[in-house]
């Protein structure tokens, strides 16, 4: 059994201190887990401290990009990932996709960038399940309210590990308790159906919602009412339209897309947020304390945390870049797509005149030049302020903190933006397959249209940019490309969020979930692997060199392509097509859930216990 406790525990549990009890005196660094530690409201919020780097990671700190935007969130059908092969899915079962780790030491551990979720690891349900079980313990040294709230908190953090585990499992061993080594029997039990844990996640999000306090310690700074319920919002969206297209439970589709809605309408109905504030601001600012559109943010300052993200938008250092496909997608001011719209010029995909016919988030997102920086010539500045943008032709003279891991730009975690798109996609979904309520003008004006009227900013407005047009349900967009199995109003929503989310959490998590990753199939998407319109001659000259012959390629509005051969420098100018592309490997429906490793199911069989493996994967 010794092998059993130093191996697993580290993969299964986490408690406040390590597996192996041996020290003589409680450690000064650390929540010893004991009657003397837990003595009021006070304790139980130190304990929770823990939580906050993996769940709300915002831009992470010095060079990290665990679910980082624009670092991390690059696996979707909106990137290229880079020169030669696409990345790929898991096809093949690895041998291992456990973690083991110092139990303290559970944020330091790598996530998994193809599912945007966990690998197989428990130790944050364990966390989670101990907090919960001190507020039973030592609920005598608590106030009715806080016992009400720290267990929320408890059951909220439990929700969320959870949640992270199914994206990427679907089926996973639920735990209600902490388990101790001498539970065999539970510590090795196999996997739970998927609607099995999520029942009781939506159990746990009901109840942290309806007891966790409006402000914990007068602080938006922690847990509280509403970081819950936007996060429910999330996770239930998530759920209850996977459910649906994947074909599981109408029942529980219904259930969950209900709750997404309430949740959402929780904090709709405070009236604290709203869109009045530029898009740039929500990203690039040093201080979101405030900000009307954030209802809860990670601060960073020079002497408490600092990260990289705004390094990797400063014009200067590489990226990853954003495809064809995704410059496509993206509305025009006249709340058409571009093949229709009456805009003019807006067949010119030059990106100083896309900055000035489409939706303001493209300018707001991306540079209006091409940039070699950027693996597609288009390069994303979204997460730095416009200050700091503009040294990018002038790195001799950019202040320290737009350099290296030097960054103190604060990262938004909840955003009203999505609580609002959230909820129009729960409501539609309810209206057009369980009997909701119809969807109405004023729906679209609350949400999307209240979205879309954010404030420019000066630079912006400078630099040519108009609002887009309010989506009107009786003129909804025609769409020549729309996929035949969705309605026009949820493939506009669904247009929303990817114009909203470049580069942030939601992109792979939305297409796993409408059942779309057929988007990611490079062959079949080849818009997936080209990058922005360039004029090479006038805006990167240095690429008509010797060295690129037969290697520079563009494609022509018509479809040709064109390669430099070294005496074509006028005609290249069209589409990049990034450099020795190739499309990602062929992979099947079984990608939309990863498989347990060869490691963790063989840790179960040496004990005499079973751990099936991935229903697609078997």
């Amino acid at each position: 059994m010794k092998k059993y406790i130093l191996t697993l525990c580290t993969v299964l549990t986490l408690g406040l201190t390590s597996c192996d009890d041996f020290l003589d005196r409680p450690q000064l660094d650390k929540v010893e887990d004991n009657k003397n530690f837990w003595r009021n409201g006070a304790d139980f919020r130190m304990y929770s401290i823990d939580f906050y780097p993996w769940f709300f990671t915002g831009y992470n700190t010095g060079y990290g990009v665990n679910y980082t935007p624009l670092r991390g969130y690059t696996f979707n059908d909106d990137v290229v990932s880079g020169e030669g092969i696409q990345s790929n899915f898991i096809t093949t079962v690895p041998n291992s996709l456990g973690v083991a780790v110092d139990p303290d030491k559970l944020a330091d551990q790598a996530w998994y960038a193809e599912y945007n979720g966990e690998k197989w690891n428990f130790g944050w349900v364990r966390k989670a399940n101990i907090m919960l079980q001190r507020t039973e313990d030592y609920k005598a040294n608590l106030t009715e309210e806080e016992y009400k709230h720290w267990t929320a908190v408890a059951r909220f953090f439990r929700a969320y590990a959870y949640y992270n585990l199914v994206i990427s499992f679907g089926d996973v061993p639920y735990f209600d308790k902490p388990v101790s080594e001498t539970e065999p029997d539970v510590f090795f039990k196999d996997r739970d159906k998927r609607e099995v844990v999520m029942d009781h996640v939506y159990d746990d999000l009901k109840y942290a919602i309806d007891n966790a306090v409006a402000l914990d310690n007068g602080s938006t700074q922690y847990v509280n009412k509403s970081v819950i319920a936007g996060l429910a919002s999330r996770i239930m969206l998530f759920e209850g339209t996977w459910q649906k297209y994947h074909n599981l439970s109408a029942e529980r589709a219904k259930k969950y897309l209900e709750f997404c809605q309430e949740a959402s309408e929780v904090i709709m109905k405070t009236k604290k947020y709203a869109c009045s504030k530029d898009f740039r601001s929500i990203f690039g600012s040093n201080d979101l304390k405030g900000h009307p559109e954030v209802i809860f943010y990670r601060h960073y300052a020079p002497a408490m945390a600092t990260h990289a993200i705004a390094s990797y938008s400063n014009g200067e250092e590489g990226q990853p870049g954003a495809n064809l496909n995704l410059i496509k997608s993206f509305i025009c001011t006249d709340g058409r797509v571009y093949k229709n719209s009456t805009v003019s010029n807006v067949t010119d995909f030059n990106l100083a005149t896309l900055a000035k016919t489409r939706d303001p988030r493209f300018e707001a997102t991306f540079f209006n030049f091409p940039n070699k920086k950027s693996q597609t010539m288009l390069y994303a500045d979204k997460f730095i302020s416009r200050l700091g943008a503009s040294y990018w032709n002038n790195v001799a003279n950019r202040p320290n903190e737009f350099g290296s891991s030097n960054n103190v730009n604060d990262a938004p975690i909840i955003r009203y933006a999505e609580v609002l798109l959230n909820w129009i996609e729960a409501k539609a979904e309810l209206a057009e397959s369980y009997s909701g309520t119809a969807i109405t003008q004023e729906d679209l004006d609350l949400s999307i249209n209240a979205i879309r009227n954010r404030p420019l900013d000066a630079e912006a407005i400078a630099n040519g940019v108009q609002k887009t047009a309010p989506l009107m349900l009786n003129a909804l967009p025609t769409d020549p490309d729309r996929d035949t199995d969705v309605s026009a109003l949820i493939w506009e929503i669904r247009r929303e969020r990817r114009m909203e989310f470049v580069y942030e959490h939601t992109r792979l998590l939305d297409i796993k979930r409408w059942k779309k990753l057929q988007y990611m199939d490079n062959t079949k998407n080849p818009d997936t692997m080209y990058g922005t319109w360039v004029n090479f001659s006038l805006d990167l000259p240095e690429y008509l060199a010797k060295s690129y012959e037969g290697k520079l390629t563009v494609r022509k509005a018509d479809g040709t392509e064109v390669v430099y051969n070294g005496t074509n420098k006028a005609e290249m100018v069209g589409f990049y097509k990034v450099m020795n592309v190739q499309p990602r490997q062929e992979f099947t429906d079984k990608v939309y859930l990863s498989p347990v490793g060869k490691t963790e199911i063989n840790d179960y069989k040496t004990y005499g216990y079973t751990l099936t493996q991935t229903e697609p994967w078997k």
